[in-house]
């Protein structure tokens, strides 16, 4: 953590003043001015679809470098500070208007805050720490310099990622309106396919009863039955840049009529996991499964945006596109109604799982309850069991697909044998489509393995004895860099933990970028003695246990 003297002060100085505070439409009290004082461009925005999440705030291109100063948007306060695997250095910052700012993936602090973050961690012995401090340590005014931007944490390049959140309700919203006279864009979003969902037992699409993708402006009327959804892939864009973003509204009409809307605005944390239920993949879906509590989605057809193809003649179905700035295109398709008879449902009713209900399934070695509130819908259970020779536990197929859970449900893995005496080394792993396991975690209790699960999958019992890999990277430059870096490895379990010394004194190593996973400690003449010989020993501990500790001499 090396900054130069100016930073040590800089955070105490009068603010820097980067642009005129602009107002946000619809409101004309509040008033931010960017985190920067260049020209702002993005390269993710609010809402965009990611894995079990949407995206919470905006991120800001930092022209490919770290180090960028991030100024306060207006006056207010620090009000937590972190440092993070997931999201690097992070700052909080609570203004005085009824917002709060959350700064993530930097490259560091300033000031007072930067030395109370190194020193607690040198103090509790750990990369990650959290720190709340109150509410009148650390005042901000806007324009004043607060941390520097990076890569850290979960990043796959320089950016800032701020996050907008509303005090009152502790919402997620929107950060863009704020900024909005900084931001120019005339591209209109635009649709890549679209794909039609027809309901289990009651609709056909194509001739079939199972889902089909087709082009955004399909050439020929798609023909259906019954009851149907609909949904859309498409992306934002904007002005002189490639990137793809999300699509802030989108509204689907038939004959006419609105039968559901979607405004991605503002959402609570809690409603992070329902966009597994509105999306398929990149797909927006355009109806609202029963269970899916999403409030940024609007059905005003009373049938969850479901669409009855019920008579024999085209139905004109629009889409409307639209972006936060008001640039919107059009995405228009046919279907033709044609009848057709509908097979019911069949299934055992044991492997039926109701969106409304507890559900529990108990087989040979196996036990599942899903409480009420964790589907999105009734499921029909592909359910398989499959007993190699040989293995610690059956494999269980729960479904032959990935059906996210709104939360963790138990689920408890009985052993048909014990090759190892630890128990500790025995783990729950999730089975690919191919056959490769992921560790998933667990605990050994009373002849099973228990564990919360998320999505119902492929799980069984594996056991990890193999501990960790060591490899130095770029050792010989190690004290011309004045940089020690590690790269740990482990093929079953992963790392949990990590602890690093030098000449037998605890060394601050750290992971600055989970994507990359190097560990890291930056050589300090105030922690290490520089001008001769020393002795770094790092070890490394797997989801199991399983410790490898490697020493390994350098010069600095």
């Amino acid at each position: 953590m090396k900054y130069p003297i100016f930073f040590s002060f800089l955070f105490f100085l009068g603010s820097i003043q980067s642009s005129q505070a602009q107002e946000v439409s619809g409101n004309d009290k509040v008033s931010f001015i960017p985190p920067f004082d260049f020209p702002i461009t993005f390269s993710g925005n609010f809402g965009e679809i990611r894995a079990n999440h949407f995206h919470g705030g905006l991120d800001f291109k930092t022209g490919g470098t770290i180090g960028k100063e991030v100024h306060a948007l207006a006056d207010g306060y620090i009000s937590r500070i972190r440092v993070t695997h997931g999201s690097g250095y992070v700052l909080d910052v609570v203004y005085n208007n009824g917002y709060s700012t959350i700064n993530r993936h930097l490259s560091g602090f300033v000031g007072e805050i930067a030395r109370r973050v190194e020193n607690l961690q040198y103090e509790k012995e750990s990369w990650e720490v959290d720190i709340t401090p109150e509410s009148d340590e650390y005042p901000v005014k806007k324009g004043q310099v607060i941390a520097l931007s990076g890569n850290t944490g979960y990043s796959f390049g320089p950016h800032l990622h701020l996050d907008m959140i509303e005090t009152e309700t502790d919402e997620y919203v929107d950060p863009l309106p704020f900024f909005m006279d900084k931001v120019k864009d005339t591209t209109a979003p635009r649709a890549e396919g679209i794909m039609l969902f027809p309901q289990p037992g009651k609709g056909e699409v194509e001739g079939k009863q199972v889902r089909q993708s087709f082009p955004a402006r399909p050439l020929k009327p798609i023909t259906a039955w019954g009851l149907i959804g609909t949904g859309i892939r498409a992306y934002d864009y904007m002005d002189g840049v490639h990137n793809k973003y999300g699509v802030k509204n989108v509204v689907l009409e038939v004959d006419g009529k609105e039968v559901f809307r979607s405004v991605v605005d503002r959402f609570s944390y809690d409603e992070n996991r329902y966009i597994n239920s509105w999306t398929h993949g990149q797909y927006m879906k355009s109806f609202i499964e029963p269970g899916n509590r999403l409030r940024l989605l609007h059905a005003s057809n009373g049938n969850r945006g479901l669409v009855d193809i019920n008579e024999e003649r085209p139905y004109q179905f629009v889409y409307t596109l639209s972006d936060a700035l008001g640039n919107t295109s059009k995405v228009r398709f046919t279907v033709q109604g044609k009848k057709a008879d509908i097979r019911p449902v069949e299934h055992r009713e044991k492997y039926v799982f109701k969106w409304d209900k507890v559900n529990y399934l108990q087989e040979p070695g196996l036990e599942l309850v899903v409480p009420k509130g964790m589907l999105y819908d009734d499921v029909w259970l592909n359910y398989t069991v499959r007993a190699d020779s040989g293995d610690i536990a059956f494999t269980y197929q729960l479904n032959d697909t990935r059906v996210p859970m709104h939360g963790v449900c138990d689920l408890r893995i009985g052993l048909r044998r014990r090759p190892v005496e630890d128990m500790s080394k025995y783990y729950v792993a999730g089975v690919t489509a191919r056959g490769g396991k992921y560790s998933i975690g667990g605990k050994y209790e009373d002849g099973f393995m228990k564990v919360g699960i998320r999505d119902l999958g492929t799980y069984t019992v594996a056991v990890d004895t193999i501990a960790p890999v060591i490899t130095p990277v770029g050792q010989a430059q190690w004290g011309r860099n004045g940089r020690i870096v590690f790269k740990a490895k482990d093929k079953e379990t992963g790392i949990s933990s990590y602890r690093g010394t030098i000449d037998g004194k605890y060394a601050l190593f750290g992971k600055p970028n989970s994507i990359s996973g190097n560990l890291v400690c930056e050589l300090d003449p105030r922690h290490v003695e520089k001008g001769g010989s020393h002795v770094v020993e790092m070890t490394v501990t797997d989801g199991c246990g399983n410790r490898t500790t490697e020493q390994f001499n350098f010069v600095w």
